[in-house]
């Protein structure tokens, strides 16, 4: 597996973005929900629970973090890797695999297509990094479609690379559903910090402008997404210094702005698809130093403005890790909203 987030500003600095007044209490409202249902384990290894970098401290540390440490990469990365039941492949490229996680019994079995992060980039993570929660997916009966790309740092990835292969593993879903007994009319798609933006692009595929290289004659129909710590924006997030990944990754995402393609957010970040005409659940972590919290504020109210079913699930004692660790409240909280999606 590549190194899992090793650079990430979030794991060795603090940010001095300041977190909305009232995050604190408990909402169920159609803006925000705040979720304190599950006492973190006490097994998770330490993450100092404030973070003085340069003289800068987290602003408004919890008392929860200070008593329960926040979860690190080996903390997850470390456990032993369950297998997939199958691989296949959708390119020529060895990161254009799709691993299938299939529950047992006959189906045709619902399904979550699963999208990795990694500031879009290989040498961070690849798919393997969410092996764990789709484990647990399978065992609770829901199939797993996990697909793999190639990241900006990969030869061939980028624009429109990276969102070429994103789109063609999702789509080879319908062409495969069969083989595997999965049900295309269920389709929740999740994703995780960069793979969060992916996968609300996915479900806004439809929107993508006509003049777009990236756009699909039959994108794949996604029912519902779930973004875990994720990055909507890429306008936001070239511009907010704050966010783990950087700024200068996200012009080696979409490209360099020229005459032929003066505008080059147009069809890669999800606020300017907006409506996608799909619910949308983002669920973050209170004390994630990788994501400020604000992106996902920001996107929900942005969402919501363009006519869009949007709610953020505001977890506490959470970082970046805990989202994809399926022992953690913030994962009980996902599959739950995973199930009302898969039900409806």
């Amino acid at each position: 597996m590549p190194a899992v987030f090793p650079r990430l500003r979030g794991e060795t600095g603090c940010s001095a973005y300041a977190l909305p007044a009232g995050v604190d209490t408990v909402r169920h409202d159609e803006d925000s929900t705040s979720v304190n249902r599950h006492p973190l384990p006490a097994a998770l290894l330490a993450l100092a629970a404030i973070l003085t970098t340069n003289g800068c401290v987290m602003p408004h540390p919890p008392a929860a973090t200070a008593a329960r440490p926040l979860m690190t990469w080996p903390d997850l990365t470390k456990r032993p890797h369950p297998v997939a039941d199958a691989t296949v492949a959708y390119g020529s490229d060895p990161l254009q695999v799709i691993d299938i996680w299939r529950p047992a019994g006959a189906g045709p079995h619902p399904v979550v297509l699963m999208v990795h992060g990694g500031c879009w980039q290989t040498e961070i993570a690849d798919r393997r990094l969410m092996d764990w929660i789709a484990d647990d997916l399978r065992r609770d009966g829901v199939a797993v479609w996990n697909i793999d790309y190639r990241g900006v740092d990969r030869s061939g990835g980028g624009y429109p690379g990276t969102f070429q292969d994103v789109g063609a593993a999702a789509d080879r879903l319908a062409r495969d559903a069969a083989t595997y007994d999965l049900d295309t009319t269920r389709v929740v798609a999740v994703g995780h910090s960069a793979g969060g933006h992916l996968a609300l692009w996915l479900a806004g595929r439809a929107k993508l402008p006509a003049n777009s290289v990236l756009r699909a004659a039959a994108p794949l129909k996604i029912a519902h997404v779930v973004s875990l710590g994720g990055l909507p924006d890429l306008e936001a997030t070239a511009a907010t210094p704050e966010n783990g990944c950087g700024t200068e990754i996200v012009a080696r995402l979409t490209g360099v702005a020229g005459g032929a393609r003066p505008d080059v957010f147009a069809d890669t970040s999800v606020p300017r698809l907006l409506p996608i005409g799909v619910g949308q659940d983002l669920v973050n972590g209170r004390e994630d130093r990788i994501i400020p919290y604000g992106m996902a504020t920001d996107y929900v109210a942005e969402a919501k403005a363009a006519g869009d079913r949007a709610v953020l699930h505001t977890i506490p004692a959470t970082g970046h890790v805990e989202l994809i660790a399926p022992e953690t409240p913030a994962w009980a909280e996902t599959k739950r909203l995973i199930r009302a999606a898969l039900a409806k």
